[in-house]
């Protein structure tokens, strides 16, 4: 029997492994600290499968993912990375709303790139970081089959814009202003509009927080985590609040 249950558990173990190989994620323990990284890399598949020569990322993958970190009693911490050339927007903002709303503390970083619905993606978190040489491409929305040359194909691509630049002003420092102003540049990239930011133009524009490495991700995260326990801590030291008494009925009030 208990050379069984060892087999088992080493199963349960290649198992969990294979799984985190698969979906590109891992969680690691530091100085009592559960931490949960989660990469974001290659194009964000959304309702529609890519070719399988794609480096892609599932949101159907991912989703559950965060709902599983989020109501984790261990995980106390999420780290993002991300070098991702965009992809399918409704499951970029899909995923980025996701992220905005956990109380888990949250952390991205940048490497390599984060363009287009990776730019929601990179300042959804509580805190961001880009390494020098990375890059963030900031562009239109864009739409790949049939459109109908109808007015209200204008009217929808117009909304959609809105809902990202609505997103990213929400979650960062940048202003709509400096924002449309990036997406509308036609004097930067060839037979395209748009900009190009590398790692520092992307933190002097207000879209991420701070240039760094995983070592300063990793840091920053720690130090949120502190942050949330001695919140927790206050929580639980106050007093529960005193239950107003009930007034006594006015006279001639009916009973």
């Amino acid at each position: 029997m208990p050379d069984e249950q060892n087999e088992n558990t080493e199963n349960v173990q290649e198992n969990n492994s294979s799984s985190d190989f698969e979906t590109g994620s891992i969680t690691v323990k530091k100085n009592g600290h559960f931490i949960h990284c989660l990469t974001i890399i290659g194009q964000i598949e959304g309702h529609y499968i890519l070719p399988s020569q794609n480096k892609t990322t599932k949101y159907e993958h991912v989703i559950p993912q965060l709902v599983a970190i989020e109501e984790s009693a261990e995980i106390e911490g999420l780290l993002i990375i991300l070098n991702t050339v965009g992809g399918d927007v409704e499951a970029g903002l899909a995923i980025a709303e996701l992220l905005s709303g956990m109380k888990t503390p949250t952390v991205s970083l940048v490497l390599g790139g984060g363009h287009s619905i990776g730019v929601p993606l990179a300042v959804s978190t509580r805190y961001s970081f880009i390494a020098p040489t990375a890059t963030m491409t900031v562009h239109p929305v864009r739409m790949n089959g049939v459109m109908l040359g109808v007015p209200q194909t204008l009217s929808y691509f117009d909304k959609m814009q809105e809902r990202i630049t609505g997103f990213v002003t929400a979650n960062s420092r940048i202003r709509p202003e400096k924002f449309r102003e990036l997406m509308m540049n036609n004097g930067e990239l060839v037979m395209d509009i748009g900009t190009v930011l590398d790692g520092e133009g992307a933190v002097q524009v207000g879209l991420i927080d701070e240039l760094g490495g995983l070592q300063d991700a990793l840091g920053k995260l720690y130090d949120l985590i502190d942050e949330e326990d001695g919140r927790k801590k206050l929580r639980r030291g106050r007093p529960p609040k005193a239950k107003p008494d009930k007034e006594p009925p006015a006279k001639g009030a009916a009973k």
